[in-house]
């Protein structure tokens, strides 16, 4: 582990161990070291070698007496009153009194955190776990210098497994296209897709009960139930709801379109194929432990293989490719 010693240190650590170790004089270790003879005899005095904390030994209010700061102690212990309460009760008494003064002041005698009332906060919940198979698919818009392109992203809920494809248009069919290129895609059972509610995904609110809506189906629920698999949608004006892959948007288009200026849809591509490739195989998420998406799978193949239609230790140059 590296030392953390101040701006203007002339010793190290090693080098002030061997002038407290040392019989030698004074003199001799400071031309030696080249420092100063009263900085060798500092440290011939102390017993450590690490930096003494500087700044006054008892910390003080520059702005308030001890009267006044008894004061703020006092009212605050007493009235159990807001940061900002306080402020306003003691202005009066205390005119020069500063929001930062008093907040250093609560700090300073610990009791700037009011003490947690019973009953006053609900109590956490943990997030519902999902066995692998849960997909949230959404679409962004990205731009090159040929024009305009949409961002087809999915992400795993639990193994975070990222599939995205960039296509010239937005509509039902490149909807159903990409839906269907991550089933090949991804070697395990998909169960859920959730979705937001546009056109590419579903009927409008309006038209779902209609009776042409209820015969035909929407062609990308159909082709769910082609491949055994429930869609689901979030609730209208709720986008947090689909907040994982909403996030994940922000993360390609943070590392491709924001960062770089890519003079045709080619470029994008081959950036885009190579930073899923990198977070897939190569990126260690907190969520998962220090693993790898594609490691956390592995996992999961080994313990549940009735689940999966491929070997996902047997693919490595892509995703499953």
């Amino acid at each position: 582990m590296g030392q953390v010693l101040h701006g203007s240190a002339r010793t190290t650590e090693a080098v002030r161990r061997t002038i407290q170790h040392s019989q030698e004089s004074i003199r001799t270790l400071a031309g030696r070291y080249g420092i100063n003879p009263k900085t060798v005899a500092k440290w011939k005095r102390r017993c450590s070698t690490a930096d003494a904390p500087m700044g006054p030994k008892a910390p003080r209010s520059t702005v308030l007496s001890q009267e006044e700061e008894a004061i703020v102690v006092a009212f605050r212990k007493h009235t159990l009153l807001p940061l900002d309460d306080c402020l306003y009760a003691l202005q009066a008494t205390i005119p020069h009194l500063t929001r930062s003064s008093l907040h250093r002041c609560l700090q300073r005698h610990g009791i700037s955190r009011l003490p947690d009332m019973e009953g006053e906060k609900a109590s956490k919940k943990k997030f519902k776990t999902y066995p692998i198979g849960f997909f949230h698919i959404d679409i962004a818009e990205v731009r090159t210098e040929e024009g305009k392109l949409y961002l087809f992203v999915a992400i795993d809920r639990t193994s975070k497994i990222a599939f995205a494809k960039l296509l010239e248009k937005a509509d039902t069919a490149t909807a159903v296209a990409f839906f269907n290129a991550l089933v090949e895609a991804i070697p395990y059972k998909i169960n859920v897709v959730l979705t937001d509610n546009g056109i590419q995904f579903a009927d409008l609110p309006k038209n779902r009960k209609g009776p042409t809506a209820m015969l035909r189906g929407h062609p990308f629920l159909r082709a769910c139930k082609h491949h055994g698999i429930e869609h689901r949608l979030t609730k209208p004006s709720h986008p947090w709801t689909n907040g994982q892959v909403e996030r994940m948007n922000r993360t390609l288009k943070e590392a491709t379109v924001q960062r770089y200026h890519y003079e045709n849809h080619e470029h994008l591509r081959q950036h885009l194929a190579n930073f899923l490739a990198a977070y897939n195989f190569a990126r260690r998420l907190k969520t998962l432990r220090g693993q790898t998406p594609h490691e956390y799978v592995c996992k999961i193949a080994a313990n549940n293989p009735a689940s999966f239609r491929l070997d996902p230790c047997h693919h490595t140059a892509g995703l499953y490719t």
